[in-house]
């Protein structure tokens, strides 16, 4: 059955899914997740994703245009359709909507496999202040919200200089929200707010997590990991560390899905520019 299954995403697929989700945050979202079982058929390597629409996603004729067009393009590089993921409009909806529902059911036909990701939309809003699409990034350090007391920020100020008296890895400080941070001297005689982590307490990043469905024995859908379990692991473990580089330098406004593309062919739906 599929929630026996360990579903493998990659850090580019995973990173795009994140950034439609963001450029379009006042719109139910969602894409087609690209990738190939393994030959024991105990796992699914989700190795790209595809944004499909931002507005009347439930749409049957401009979504079948899409699928076609995508299983054209992956079939003939040894993948297929694995899966769907789905964002809803509002922040507090968690339910799976029968739209994503419907379009899962579909996928499910061509590969058994399927998974149906949700966005957990409340993970957005953790985003550290300054870095989401509402607000400008200048490059400076920036102080994570309370629900984490410790976030790795990028700042591209810190790109070529060398600390001293510290270990900080080339782009990031660890920064703690709370009054009187000590300073770090760097050798560009700037100094920044950064607190060194204690070895009993680990860096963490905000996650933007989604919830995995899988078709159970009922063919009903299922959510997988209810009891502790985690059958959904991102491949890279340097995701979210990249995914806020790219939130930091907007590039959630680069993405493209079909509704872009179906309104203007020359729009690249493959979005093949979008990690150069």
């Amino acid at each position: 059955m599929g929630g026996e299954s360990l579903y493998d995403i990659h850090q580019n697929a995973y990173i795009k899914l994140v950034l439609h989700a963001l450029k379009h945050g006042t719109s139910a979202v969602n894409a087609a997740l690209i990738g190939r079982s393994s030959l024991a058929g105990d796992s699914v390597e989700i190795v790209d994703s595809v944004p499909l629409f931002h507005s009347q996603i439930g749409l049957l004729p401009p979504l079948e245009i899409a699928l076609m067009m995508i299983e054209e393009y992956y079939g003939e590089k040894g993948m297929s359709i694995v899966g769907y993921f789905h964002a809803n409009e509002r922040s507090d909806d968690f339910e799976l909507s029968s739209v994503a529902k419907n379009i899962g059911d579909h996928i499910t036909r061509y590969f058994p496999q399927a998974a149906l990701l949700l966005l957990e939309n409340k993970k957005l809003e953790a985003l550290p202040e300054g870095m989401g699409p509402e607000s400008s990034y200048a490059g400076t350090a920036i102080l994570g919200p309370s629900s984490f007391p410790m976030t790795w920020v990028l700042s591209s100020l810190l790109q070529g200089f060398e600390p001293f008296g510290h270990s900080c890895p080339l782009g990031m400080i660890p920064v703690f929200v709370e009054p009187n941070l000590p300073l770090i001297k760097f050798k560009s005689d700037k100094s920044f707010p950064c607190l060194v982590p204690s070895t009993n307490q680990s860096a963490s990043l905000p996650s933007f997590t989604c919830h995995l469905y899988t078709k159970d024995a009922s063919r009903s859908w299922k959510l997988v990991g209810s009891d502790g379990s985690n059958k959904l692991v991102i491949k890279e473990p340097s995701a979210n560390i990249v995914l806020l580089d790219y939130i930091s330098s907007e590039k959630w406004k680069d993405i493209i899905d079909f509704d872009d593309h179906l309104d203007d062919i020359s729009k690249n739906w493959l979005n093949s520019e979008l990690f150069q």
